[in-house]
Formats: structure tokens, sequence, C-alpha cells
């Protein structure tokens, strides 16, 4: 059986609607076999009180008899017109000597042996129901055979094999057909919400799942939840989007008007200088709010209708060469490691520099001096493009937070940043189906993007 077979059979077997299907084909089973047990338990027991009743009534009336010659005369007759292998009828005095019957009742180690009489003595195998008393000083035995009682195991048998057995299989099967329908919807469910909780809002519950029913009720509900969750995350977004476009060209302008003031001739050096710090702060504000507009057009999918084949080895190569003289500018190391071969992705080649730009400048503004930086890219299954640092990294607490835009370690804000450089670059990993993963190099910080190989 191949893997994914299994997996999907561990899966179904693991799933509440298949135990349940289980639990109640069981208990359908001990139901049934129960029933069954109680029927067979009565009905042997009226078949063997019947078979005891003849015995007495056919004892009492031998014990009328008025002799032992009598009794040995009708006990005679009656075996005269009787299968041994039905009936047996034996008297015998005192001495051991068969006076009148049709077998022979001899005692042995093992139990009792019957011989049937007549011109050729005959050994009587089967089960046989007795009654014994001692009349006129004989032991009179009468018995007949338990095959009533064999022949109705037999059958209660039958009924469980060709009749209980093929209701318990039908049962269970439709128990689990019943229960891997279930399980479909669940998954389509499960899938759903998995999607959502990654950031897909566009993730619906599959229609097929939306029937009658607890589960399906449960499926219009996510649905709802996540239209709900997908226009109130569109219409924020839209917001933001719209007050960072709206404000970026009255900044731009106020940084226009600064540049003009300090190309003032006359200008007091005290307003040179407050012209140059307003200037300075406008184009932080101008540069958060074009990382704000260039997120949202990340998130809504815009640049893949640019995406063409992208050797990941020659970016990461020729922005080692950018960064590389900064580097050693500001007494730091850089060091590369790539593949022989050329590692292909399917994406936009501007904005996968764009990322590593980010990752490298967030590593050179961490890293102390005498310390150095590593860029390296690794093929396996997946093409992992990795940027280590050696700076005081970012506690494992914080690894989601910092993806957050506008997010910063440091509170206070004195600091110069925007907290978006993570954000955006996890913009662009999501863009192009690729997972952002932080984690701590001791010491430093390594952020390792993660590219489905095409």
């Amino acid at each position: 059986m191949p893997n994914d077979l299994k997996s999907r059979a561990r899966a179904l077997l693991r799933s509440s609607p298949m135990r349940q299907s289980l639990w109640l084909s069981l208990l359908f089973v001990a139901a049934s076999s129960l029933s069954l047990g109680i029927t067979y338990y009565v009905a042997q027991g009226a078949q063997r009180q019947a078979i005891e009743e003849s015995l007495t009534q056919d004892m009492a009336g031998f014990r009328a008899t008025p002799s032992a010659a009598a009794l040995a005369a009708i006990v005679n007759a009656e075996t005269a017109e009787t299968d041994p292998q039905r009936r047996l009828l034996s008297y015998r005095r005192f001495g051991g000597r068969v006076v009148a019957g049709n077998a022979a009742i001899m005692q042995q180690q093992e139990g009792f042996r019957i011989i049937a009489l007549g011109p050729e003595p005959v050994e009587i195998q089967g089960r046989f129901i007795s009654l014994s008393e001692y009349i006129h000083g004989g032991l009179l035995t009468v018995a007949q055979t338990a095959e009533p009682l064999d022949t109705l195991r037999q059958t209660f048998l039958r009924v469980f094999l060709f009749s209980l057995l093929p209701a318990i299989g039908i049962a269970v099967l439709g128990g689990v057909l019943l229960a891997r329908r279930s399980a479909r919807a669940l998954r389509g469910i499960e899938h759903t919400l998995s999607a959502l909780t990654s950031g897909d809002l566009s993730a619906r519950v599959p229609e097929t799942v939306q029937s009658k029913g607890d589960i399906g009720r449960i499926g219009h509900s996510v649905n709802r939840m996540a239209e709900a969750q997908q226009q109130s995350t569109e219409a924020l977004r839209q917001v933001s989007a719209d007050i960072a476009h709206d404000l970026k060209t009255p900044i731009q302008r106020v940084a226009v008007q600064l540049a003009r003031l300090q190309e003032v001739s006359d200008l007091p050096a005290a307003a040179q200088d407050l012209a140059d710090q307003a200037l300075e702060e406008t184009r932080r504000i101008t540069s958060t709010f074009q990382a704000l507009l260039q997120i949202a057009q990340l998130e809504g999918g815009t640049p893949k209708s640019r995406f063409e084949p992208v050797d990941l080895c020659e970016v990461a190569a020729t922005f080692a060469e950018i960064y590389e003289p900064a580097a050693e500018e500001q007494n730091r190391s850089f060091a590369l490691s790539l593949p022989d071969t050329p590692v292909l992705v399917a994406g936009d080649r501007a904005l996968i520099g764009q990322m590593l730009a980010n990752l490298i400048e967030n590593a050179l503004r961490h890293t102390p001096e005498g310390t150095g930086i590593s860029l390296s890219l690794q093929q396996g299954e997946a093409a992992t493009l990795s940027v280590r640092d050696h700076g005081p990294g970012i506690p494992e607490a914080e690894h989601k937070n910092v993806l957050r835009r506008l997010y910063r370690l440091e509170q206070s804000r004195t600091t110069p940043g925007s907290g978006l450089g993570l954000s955006l670059v996890a913009a662009i990993a999501d863009l192009h189906g690729a997972e952002l993963k932080l984690s701590s190099a001791e010491p430093g910080l390594q952020a390792d993007v993660i590219f489905p190989v095409s």
C-alpha cells in the first residue's frame, strides 16, 4: 500500500466519526450477540425441560406397574418399536443382569458406555438425557437423545453466521462510509480554518461540505466568519493604504519646501539645523508610508503577474558584492556561501533583491564592529536563503511580534527605524509562497527564507 494511502487510512481511523462508527458497530454487535445468546439460552432450557418432563412421565407410568415381571414385559414391549439411537430403556436387577430393555448402560472411569442390545450389540455414540429410579428391586433407566439440543445449537449458529454476521458487516461498512463522509467534511473545514489561520482570508469551506446537519451548519458558520473577517481586514487595509497614499503627497511637498528653505543663502545657522532635522524626519515619514503602501500592494498579490524564473545564486552574489565594501568600511566581515549550480524559483527579482537588502542592512545595523555577517544559500527539497549576524539577537518570544507592522522591540522608539523592515520581508516571502523563519544564532539572529523550488 502506498504511503499516502496508509497515512489516509491512519487519519481516517483516528478521526472522531470513524471512532464513533466503530463504537456504534461494537455496541450493535454486543447487543445482537447478547440478544441471540439469551434467546438460545431460553430456547435450550425449554427444549431440555420438555425432554425431562417426557422422561418423568414415562418413569411415572413404569412406576405404576404391579411387579418386576410386569415392568420387564412393558419395557420389552416398548423397546421392540423404539430406536436405541433416540430412546433408551434399561431395567437391571441388582445382580447386574439385564432383565429388559434395548441397551446396556455400563459405567467406566471416563463415564458411561451405552451398548445397544440385539443380535449384534453396537456401541451408541452421542449425548443423552437420562432419568434412573429403583423400581421392584431393579434399576430402571430411561433416556432420550439430546440431538434436539444439538440441532437447536446448530440452528442458532447458522443464524449467527448467515444472518447476524452479514448484518454486522453491513453495519460496519455503512458506519465506515458515513464516517468517511463526515471525516471528509471535517477535513474540508479543518483545511479552511488552517488556511484562514495562515492568512488566506479568501479560503472557504467547499460547497460539498455545506450539506444539511450539524457539520453543514458549522461549515456555513465558518464561511460567514471568514467573510466578515475578510471584509474587516480589507477595509482596514484599504483605510491604511488610503491614509498612507493621501498623506504621502503632502509630506513630499513639505520635504520640497524644506529643501528650498535650505537653499536660502542668508538663513541663520540655527534655522538651517532645524530645517535639516525637519527634512530628515519628513524623509523618514515618507519612507514609512512608502513601505506601508508597498506591503498593501504585496498583500493584494498584484506583483505576481511579473513572476518569472529567478536564480537565487545570482541575486545573492549581486547583493553580496554590493554590501561587502560597506561591511568592510564598518570594520565588519561579510561571508558568502553559495551552491555550484543555479537555484531557480518563481518570483520577482526586484522584490527578492529588496527582501535580501533589508535582511543584510538589518544584520549590519545590529552587528558589533569586529564581527561579521554571513549570507548562504542551501538547496534540498526547498531553497533556503539565510542571513546571520552576531548582534544581540531577538528574544524567541518576540519572533512573531517583530513581523508585525510598526512593531519595535524598543518601546520608547528613540532609535532610527520604522518597524517595517521585517514586515516587508515577511510580505515579500508570503507573496512568493516562501516562509520567513527567525532563530537564535547564539550569538546573533539568523533569518531563513525558505522557498519552494520550481
